[in-house]
């Protein structure tokens, strides 16, 4: 983008070459009446007339000059700028403005549709990211809906057996149970990413906070045989409990789904130079370096087979939490080597 010095120096430049172009009209006129009077003599009837004409002709190439400035310079932008913006007015995000001058002699129109083609570039981004929302929403949604429609019909028969007809019904409970989280996180994601919630913030003793999450996992840690190993050192930070509940929470969840029977979760949270660093971490299956980049991306699943429960919008909902709360979440991990999470928290941090 072009810096405001830059837009003035053009400005000025502009201005001064007009200028130019009157004061030799103005001075052209000095000799050529000094012509006239020599021709003419003492006829000042004939000088009027003659000058009258020059006055005339000179006025006209001035301002055939300044409708050619105003065509080129003014008229001609004006003209693809408002184009263009029917265009994306109508919804086509593919408008592309062409600035086919020297950076250096760029002037503010240039600058706009520059602006035109950064914004149109980011509304096109916006479309398909809408596009693929709202395709794997619907994806989401008919998986679990498909499942509770096929067991309640199965449900019909008058023949199942008790057994069998309290698998059918815990399978529809799970189905419905998905298909309430998918809601639940579109609902927060979209609150968050519309600003509609804004986090309370109030200092927090963080390792205690832990600690409380923590009891709630320690059950389903104990079902799957997970070593379960926290050190916690005392921290007190401002931050939002419920937000840091959201995030807790996938994170664990995750680490719970992804860790084998046998494995290990890692809680730990230290003060490193003012700054609460808390990390989770797994013996899961890890996590290649492709789906290292997209794992905050919403509906972006590592697992393509789905063999895991899963709805992808965990890590989205966390990644937009943590840039809520001013904080910093990486993620360092390898196939068959587990996942690290270390979520990183700022703000009148200090020891208990």
């Amino acid at each position: 983008m072009k810096k405001p010095k830059d837009r003035k120096a053009n400005q000025i430049w502009s201005y001064l070459v007009f200028f130019l172009v009157i004061a030799v009209i103005i001075t052209v006129t000095i000799p050529i009446f000094a012509v006239v009077s020599q021709k003419s003599g003492d006829d000042k009837a004939m000088q009027a007339i003659v000058m009258l004409l020059v006055i005339i002709f000179l006025a006209g190439v001035g301002t055939v000059f300044d409708a050619l400035r105003r065509k080129l310079m003014i008229e001609q932008p004006v003209e693809k700028i408002l184009e263009a913006t029917q265009k994306i007015a109508s919804g086509d995000f593919s408008v592309k403005l062409t600035v086919d001058k020297p950076y250096h002699r760029q002037n503010q129109y240039d600058t706009i549709m520059e602006n035109i083609n950064i914004m149109t570039a980011e509304l096109s981004r916006n479309e398909v990211l809408k596009n693929d929302f709202v395709s794997n929403v619907s994806h989401e949604l008919k998986t679990p809906l498909t499942v509770i429609q096929n067991y309640c019909r199965l449900l019909k028969d008058e023949n199942l057996d008790s057994e069998t007809r309290q698998n059918y019904v815990d399978t529809i409970v799970q189905a419905s149970r998905r298909l309430s989280s998918l809601v639940t996180n579109i609902l927060k994601l979209n609150k968050l990413e519309n600003q509609e919630t804004k986090p309370e913030m109030e200092s927090v003793k963080l390792n205690s906070f832990v600690e409380e999450i923590l009891l709630q996992y320690v059950d389903l840690i104990d079902s799957k045989d997970i070593v379960l190993d926290v050190d916690l050192a005392e921290v007190t930070a401002t931050t939002s409990t419920s937000c840091l509940e959201i995030v807790l929470a996938n994170l664990l969840s995750n680490a719970i789904k992804f860790t084998p029977s046998g494995g290990k979760i890692s809680v730990s949270l230290k003060n490193q130079n003012g700054r609460a660093v808390l990390s989770v971490a797994d013996t899961g299956c890890g996590i290649d370096p492709e789906t290292g980049k997209h794992i905050f991306d919403k509906f972006y699943q590592g697992d393509t087979s789905h063999a895991q429960e899963g709805n992808g919008l965990g890590l989205a909902l966390v990644k937009k939490v943590i840039d809520l709360l001013g904080g910093e979440i990486s993620v360092k991990s390898g196939l068959g080597k587990g996942s690290t999470f270390i979520l990183t928290l700022s703000g009148d941090v200090n020891e208990n």
